[in-house]
């Protein structure tokens, strides 16, 4: 933290061509920052491990904030709000949403990541995960609240297929938040707003471009999702990502994009086409870091019939249970206490049911003892 501080502190130099550019080089060449936050009349701010400092001693002019607002597309004399892309002269990309603040220009940037984690580091369930990424075919959705890790997972999965397989990979992304390098795979990147009009056109353009894995960033729609599950059918693997508390929640919202006339038969091909479902969380651990738990499901044997019938109730009993290849957050949370990653307080907290988790522990003691 103290290295990090220092490098911070010193991004007035003249290494580079203007404050706001060292200042974005410097985040980006810190690992442990992730946001920096801009105002005009203001020092510069950025986020590490959760907590927002200032960069002491430096304000930001109304011409620094019109400078950037600029070199990101956007006029400052009219425009509110706006979401970028911005190019530091050092070469890495950051997302940018430009925004006023009682009038006055502001910005909120975060690094495009170049360093792809893989499962390992991530500590997710490798044998379930790698199992969904060598499919050929099918529709895989990561799901889980804002912040809690779901483009990290989908990245680490179309990594491991860069380096395991011989594929074409198209993302459609809002904003792109890693930038891949092609290695054993051919990675095609668009996002939003700068390279397609929206997730249904860039998913339909998608299967024009000979690919056989497409990552569209988000199912926010009814077309996106029917137009997903068309991918699916047609031979392709597709990941992508809903915003859900669990399991339950997302086949519940998925039923409930589908217009009912012809929920019964989008139901049936999501049937058939849904290789899986993974939900995760982010929990603060005992040694200073957030611990992922998560929950997932495999579609196969009964499942395929509870889809069809939208028995969503039934689903969420099997998780219940300690089915061999499916695992529910209970069953996550206890094993990551167990391991010493996090306390009993943010267990029990973490749990829909206290008493769940109070159960569940008794029970693993006697086994134990």
């Amino acid at each position: 933290m103290v290295a990090e501080k220092e490098t911070l502190a010193h991004f007035t130099t003249v290494e580079y061509p203007h404050r706001i550019d060292q200042l974005c080089c410097a985040i980006a060449n810190s690992n442990a920052t992730t946001d920096l936050y801009l105002s005009e009349d203001s020092p510069p701010h950025y986020r590490s491990q959760n907590a927002v400092t200032p960069v002491d001693d430096i304000l930001l002019s109304h011409a620094d904030m019109e400078n950037f607002w600029i070199q990101c597309g956007a006029d400052p004399n009219t425009i509110t709000d706006h979401d970028s892309a911005y190019v530091a002269s050092n070469g890495r990309r950051f997302r940018v949403n430009l925004n006023r603040q009682l009038g006055r220009l502001a910005a909120v940037l975060r690094p495009i990541e170049i360093r792809i984690p893989s499962f390992e580091q991530l500590h997710l369930p490798i044998p379930v995960l790698e199992d969904w990424s060598s499919r050929t075919s099918g529709l895989v959705l990561l799901t889980g609240p804002t912040g809690c890790g779901k483009s990290t997972t989908v990245a680490a999965c179309l990594e491991w297929v860069n380096q395991h397989r011989q594929a074409h990979i198209v993302t459609i992304e809002d904003p792109i938040e890693f930038l891949f390098q092609s290695k054993n795979s051919l990675f095609t990147q668009r996002e939003v707003g700068s390279d397609t009009g929206s997730f249904p056109q860039g998913l339909r353009s998608a299967l024009r471009q000979s690919p056989h894995v497409i990552f569209v960033g988000e199912i926010r729609d009814t077309e996106t999702a029917i137009t997903a599950l068309q991918a699916a059918e047609t031979g392709h693997l597709v990941f992508s990502t809903l915003h859900c508390h669990n399991i339950s929640d997302a086949f519940e919202r998925l039923s409930n994009l589908f217009p009912s006339e012809n929920r019964d038969s989008a139901l049936l091909i999501l049937s058939k086409q849904l290789v899986g479902i993974m939900a995760q969380r982010l929990l603060p651990g005992n040694a200073g870091t957030l611990t992922p738990v998560s929950e997932h499901i495999q579609n196969r044997g009964a499942t395929l019939k509870w889809i069809r019938e939208a028995a969503h109730q039934k689903m969420a009993d099997l998780l219940a249970r300690e089915d061999e290849g499916n695992q529910s957050f209970l069953q996550s949370i206890l094993s990551e206490f167990r391991a010493g990653n996090i306390d009993e307080n943010t267990a029990i907290q973490a749990c829909d049911n206290p008493d769940d988790f109070s159960r569940a522990l008794r029970g693993i003691s006697a086994r134990v003892n």
